[in-house]
């Protein structure tokens, strides 16, 4: 399994919350986590490639929206995130 730093951007929605609701109960199928203090980041742990990934995700976002999907290596990321957060990413590396 591989772990997956996903980061989006839904853009000129009318009605933001039931898009990003919508969006974050397709990206649940997958096993993720989230950081509270990064409204629009998920760690995600798959089996699939970055590009399925991104495929997959992008079926519950509009032409005008963003994603970002990258592949996390051991040792090679840094920053400020929870502790449970940093265990999730730990535990699947």
């Amino acid at each position: 399994m591989a772990v997956y730093v996903v980061t989006w951007n839904l853009n000129r929605e009318a009605n933001y919350a039931a898009k990003r609701a919508a969006f974050v109960n397709h990206l649940d199928r997958h096993d993720n986590v989230a950081d509270p203090a990064l409204e629009s980041v998920r760690w995600v742990s798959t089996a699939l490639s970055a590009a399925a990934l991104s495929a997959d995700l992008t079926q519950s976002l509009d032409a005008n929206d963003s994603i970002f999907v990258a592949l996390l290596a051991a040792g090679s990321y840094e920053g400020w995130l929870t502790n449970s957060t940093w265990d999730w990413i730990r535990a699947r590396l």
